[in-house]
């Protein structure tokens, strides 16, 4: 007998697609976190096109490296001459990928040509200048709801579940809660921590913990480089370097915030979310049920914030995020504004009301919405 949450995942349709994103003559560049999906991404598009050549390898292999990292463009062409489509996942381990790409794409603009990679300041500084004007770029984000839920799901409790323990899609096919834990503990160091240790050069994989963790109970708040250095027994420059860094390998999401008129300047705090709310708790080591926890308002606000956004870039709708927060204190908590139009969201699990009258002095024109678990799903989120 199939469980429910094998079914679940068995409907999930994502959104975002090869196809969705190519341009003849350009090479496409998907970014993500690892194993979110962009390796099934690439394969569903190969698969598409069965009748056509297609080669895929992995970045990491080390006599394709030798190739690529050369540079010699008649051993490259001559490599590639037999294929149509060519995948390279995990992209950011080749030196040379910028350029060598640069001399196949301008050789054979025929060819489909697709890279990834789970860190997009190394793989944008390896193609940066060598691509200008030959590429295209897309991130490929967790899972949203809108993406895997189904008539014939809970959906109360599959909210809960992801509150709790993310939607990584090796932890939403497994039921067993000990097993979810397990999959999330060697996600974040066999993936997430790895990846930055190895790219970035990271010296101490402790203070990246702890920096993270000090995120972690920050989360929805204002955060102080200067109160992490403390926390963490680190200096400021540190602090904000490894923190870009998390930022850039997809484990966390920046915000900035605003103080008065949206049409000012952002101020210079900032808030950050977890692109994935498991790997949030497994860095606290807080795997406790809704009813018995005391931060189900910050994890409600970075489920709420996360959903927005992916839906944003989803839909490529341009929108941009913000918080808002006066010298007061008031503060709203998640802003999106495109064009002419400001929205503005306070997160609420349970049903409380929110004010947004000193906001609304200010920003007369805003729109305002209370996003609480039982009215989520009328968003259309």
């Amino acid at each position: 007998m199939v469980c429910g949450t094998i079914k679940l995942l068995m409907n999930i349709n994502r959104l975002q697609t090869v196809e969705k994103y190519f341009y003849p003559g350009r090479i496409l560049i998907i970014y993500g976190p690892r194993r979110i999906g962009k390796t099934t991404m690439v394969n569903n598009f190969a698969k598409k096109n069965k009748d056509k050549e297609v080669l895929s390898v992995l970045g990491d292999d080390f006599k394709l490296q030798n190739l690529l990292n050369s540079c010699v463009q008649k051993d490259i062409t001559d490599w590639a001459k037999a294929y149509e489509i060519i995948i390279i996942d995990e992209a950011q381990y080749i030196k040379n990928i910028g350029q060598s790409m640069k001399m196949l794409i301008d050789t054979h603009p025929e060819k489909t040509i697709i890279l990834t990679g789970s860190s997009s300041f190394d793989i944008a500084q390896k193609t940066g200048e060598p691509l200008t004007g030959r590429h295209f770029t897309t991130t490929l984000l967790p899972l949203c709801m809108s993406e895997f839920l189904n008539s014939n799901y809970d959906k109360k409790q599959n909210l809960e579940d992801i509150l709790i323990y993310g939607s990584y899609p090796e932890v939403l096919i497994n039921e067993d809660k000990v097993q979810k834990i397990r999959i999330l503990e060697e996600l974040m160091n066999s993936y997430l921590l790895k990846d930055i240790l190895i790219l970035d050069k990271i010296k101490s994989s402790i203070l990246l913990v702890d920096i993270l963790k000090n995120l972690s109970f920050q989360t929805g708040n204002e955060v102080s480089f200067n109160e992490i250095a403390i926390n963490v027994g680190s200096d400021v420059k540190t602090v904000q370097r490894y923190i870009d860094i998390l930022e850039k390998t997809f484990v966390i999401k920046r915000v900035y915030g605003h103080s008065g008129n949206l049409r000012g300047k952002t101020n210079q705090k900032s808030k950050y979310y977890f692109y994935d709310l498991g790997i949030r708790n497994m860095l606290i080591n807080n795997f406790n049920k809704i009813e018995n926890r005391n931060d189900i308002g910050q994890l409600w606000e970075n489920f709420v914030f996360m959903e927005l956004y992916k839906k944003s870039k989803i839909n490529e709708d341009r929108k941009e995020f913000f918080f808002w927060r006066n010298k007061k204190g008031l503060e709203v908590d998640i802003l999106t504004i495109k064009d002419e139009e400001i929205n503005a969201f306070e997160c609420k699990w349970k049903n409380d009301k929110a004010s947004f009258v000193s906001f609304l002095k200010i920003n007369t024109d805003a729109k305002t919405h209370v996003i609480n678990k039982d009215n989520f799903f009328d968003f259309g989120i």
